[in-house]
């Protein structure tokens, strides 16, 4: 018997049959069986399904001899199920990779519970969503075992066969069968959810949940979405079966009405000219069940169904076209009063910049507002300990405000004192472009950090990348770089990239970059805090894993690794840390496993560590595709991995400054299987390596010497010469790792 069944639907899907297919077939768990539903499709779906049958013992189609619809197709893929949990899955959706490997851990974990729900994205013809509207719930169950008695709020979780698995016998048990026409997943859902004991979350983008452009049923308008009503009837005749669930009928006749009420609104589904008639449906649906004492929630879906008491449909519609001529005028009025605050700081900061520079005055911002980090945060720093005088003021986004060290002064952007600071500071120091409302003023020092050595192309060079320019505007990102009056730099080739990138009238400084002065300075008691602030059991090897974002997909996200399956064949003793490019961070990247993983576990999700030098030194080697952490890292002189099995679509969509495979920090692998026997045989800490990284580091570290933070600070604020080292001689050795790296096994 297996361990799941997938039931999977098949009705006109040829084109995305095979995909959905593979999904399911191509999982790292492998304990299944997939009962493929032929629903008498007219395409070429029945023999794509009895080609994968002959290919794969695993597959079992049911050819039936009429078309019955989606649900009861469900029915006889369930009828011939053996496995310890069904899933349903449609046949133009498909699985994202390592989910039913997590699912199975879930399940074992909690003890083999009645349901478990899993997460799922959107995937539009043109290109992926974002978080689904469950997200959130999903995450605050964490790994607590759940009932709707106690926590109705998980009603509200999406209502479809397809993100959940079921408990065969329970499913069996309680006779769920899903019965003809739209919305047949409503009643199972509801029914399930109220009768289960134990249900189980999993914060996992588990379906790739396709939205076609055309044909799907639930986005035909047409008299079919009447039959939402004989599915709700149909729930409420069960519930009056079962006096036990006379504490539901409230919870669900709520859940009913908000169903019924969001189709209505819909233009896809309803008619204009079926409106009155789907409106008295539901109003008489009201009348027929209503529980007694029922109280509608708050706002404007309350007040909708409170009018369903009394209001006929020209009420109704007269109701809601005024709260929506409310709301357009509300957000018009908005509009008006965010221009007259953005005009009336604008004046303010006139005003102020007709008063003098304050000498003393240094403004820092790093990654758009987000917090004290990077190169501005060692710099502020150094200029509090070299120069208390000079007082520094960090421009800080609301959100972010409440993670800022103790006692920082900050303002938010926008507000009436970030443009007094703005206009009064001498030094702007910053590792973006500053707004573009902001003016220069003369006499003021604007220091550009930069965010690493640029491996991809930027500024300018983005005009001959059409799809990795998508929503830039080089041109102002050029006129806001005019304002930069020095541009950091690690090393020469850094010097020749930024300049080619923006052709401004800076000055670049053969600094260094101030952040790594800790990487290069740093000893083993730094790396071993690094690793216990990750929570690494002591004596692991920490092998860090840092993807970059890709611009020839949307989103900018693709998977290039099962993380479990590289967790699981580092072996025991090893530690894989997770680092994933900012931009993708707030996406569906970490849904799609990452986060998961973490909570089981399996890895460490480092992506929302503040600074990435703390990651970084608690590494004993990385892993990354096209980072420009590879440069930073490279101060540490422990081994380095370059995985580039796509490193053509790279660079014709983004371009590179540098030949990567000619110049790599160490070994490249090119496939899965080439990266596992590089750390299977204990190469990837070779000799070579070594000579690798070492070339690596003398052209592209070369002004990495620990002092660039006093640098700037010196030099550039206040007007000191810099003793030492002078820029561009040779630099000053970064220590090894804190000990010997066993070889993964």
């Amino acid at each position: 018997m297996p361990r799941f069944s997938v039931i999977v639907p098949v009705f006109k899907v040829q084109g995305f049959l095979r995909e959905c297919l593979d999904s399911v077939l191509g999982q790292s768990y492998t304990d299944l069986e997939v009962i493929a539903v032929d629903d008498r499709s007219p395409d070429g779906c029945p023999a794509i399904l009895d080609g994968y049958a002959e290919r794969d013992a695993r597959v079992r189609v049911l050819h039936l001899p009429e078309n019955v619809g989606l649900g009861r197709a469900r029915n006889a893929g369930l009828a011939e199920a053996s496995g310890d949990y069904v899933l349903f899955l449609d046949s133009d959706d498909r699985y994202t990779p390592g989910l039913l490997e997590a699912i199975d851990a879930r399940l074992t974990a909690a003890d083999e519970p009645d349901i478990l729900v899993f997460d799922h994205v959107r995937t539009h013809w043109w290109g992926r969503g974002g978080r689904s509207e469950a997200a959130d719930l999903l995450a605050a169950a964490g790994t607590d075992v759940v009932n709707v008695r106690e926590s109705p709020q998980y009603l509200r979780l999406f209502l479809v066969a397809w993100n959940k698995a079921y408990r065969r016998d329970f499913f069996l048990e309680h006779g769920l069968r899903y019965a003809p026409g739209l919305y047949e997943d409503a009643p199972v859902t509801y029914r399930s959810m109220v009768l289960a004991d134990r249900i189980v979350c999993l914060e996992r983008i588990g379906v790739e949940y396709r939205q076609r452009r055309q044909g799907a049923i639930t986005r035909t308008p047409g008299r079919r979405h009447f039959d939402i009503f004989p599915q709700y009837d149909g729930l409420f005749a069960f519930l009056e079966g079962c006096p036990e669930l006379a504490w539901a009928r409230p919870l669900l006749f709520e859940r009913a009405l908000d169903h019924m009420l969001f189709v209505l609104a819909r233009e896809d589904r309803v008619r204009p000219a079926d409106r009155p008639d789907f409106y008295r449906e539901i109003r008489a649906f009201h009348a027929r069940h209503l529980p007694e004492g029922f109280v509608p929630p708050e706002g404007w879906r309350g007040t909708e169904m409170r009018l369903l008491a009394a209001a006929p449909y020209a009420s109704y519609a007269a109701a809601r076209g005024l709260r929506e001529l409310r709301r357009v005028a509300g957000g018009g009025g908005r509009k008006v009063t965010r221009e007259v605050s953005r005009r009336a700081h604008r004046a303010w900061y006139a005003a102020c910049s007709r008063r003098p520079l304050d000498p003393d005055l240094a403004v820092y911002s790093a990654f758009s507002h987000q917090g004290v980090l990077g190169d501005p945060a060692a710099i502020h720093a150094k200029a509090r300990e070299l120069a208390p005088r000079l007082r520094g003021v960090w421009v800080v986004r609301e959100d972010a405000v409440a993670g800022l060290p103790p006692g920082t002064d900050f303002v938010t952007p926008g507000s009436r004192r970030f443009h007094e600071v703005m206009a009064r500071a001498t030094y702007w120091v910053n590792n973006v472009n500053w707004p573009g409302t902001l003016a220069k003023r003369p006499g003021s020092v604007h220091i550009q950090t930069h965010r690493g050595t640029p491996l991809k192309f930027m500024g300018a060079d983005l005009l001959a990348k059409p799809g990795a320019r998508y929503g830039v505007d080089v041109p102002k990102m050029l006129w806001r770089a005019d304002r930069w009056d020095y541009s950091l730099v690690a090393s020469r080739h850094a010097e020749l990239a930024w300049e080619r990138a923006y052709p401004c009238h800076f000055t670049s400084v053969r600094t260094g970059s101030p952040r790594n002065d800790v990487l290069v300075t740093a000893g083993p008691e730094a790396t071993e805090a690094a690793r216990a602030r990750l929570g690494v059991p002591a004596g692991n090897t920490v092998v860090l894993y840092a993807p970059t974002r890709r611009d020839y997909r949307k989103g900018g996200h693709v998977d290039r690794i099962d993380l479990a399956r590289f967790a699981r064949d580092l072996g025991d003793g090893c530690t894989l840390v997770v680092r994933l490019h900012p931009s993708l961070a707030q996406g569906v990247a970490r849904g799609m496993g990452l986060a998961e993983l973490h909570r089981r576990g399996v890895l460490v999700d480092a992506t929302d560590v503040p600074r990435a030098e703390d990651v970084l030194l608690a590494a004993d080697a990385l892993v990354t595709d096209y980072s420009s952490l590879m440069f930073d890292y490279a101060l540490l002189d422990r081994p380095l991995v370059v995985h580039a099995d796509d490193w053509g679509a790279f660079t014709a969509s983004r371009g590179a400054y540098l030949d990567l495979m000619a110049e790599a920090p160490g070994h490249v692998t090119r496939s899965y299987a080439e990266l596992a026997e590089l750390f299977a045989s204990g190469a990837w800490r070779d000799g070579e390596s070594a000579r690798l990284r070492r070339r690596f580091r003398e052209r592209f570290c070369e002004f990495e010497d620990g002092l660039a933070a006093e640098r700037v600070v010196r030099t550039l604020m206040l007007g000191e010469p810099m003793p030492g080292r002078a820029a561009g001689a040779g630099r000053v050795p970064s220590p090894a790792g804190p000990r010997s790296l066993p070889v993964a096994r």
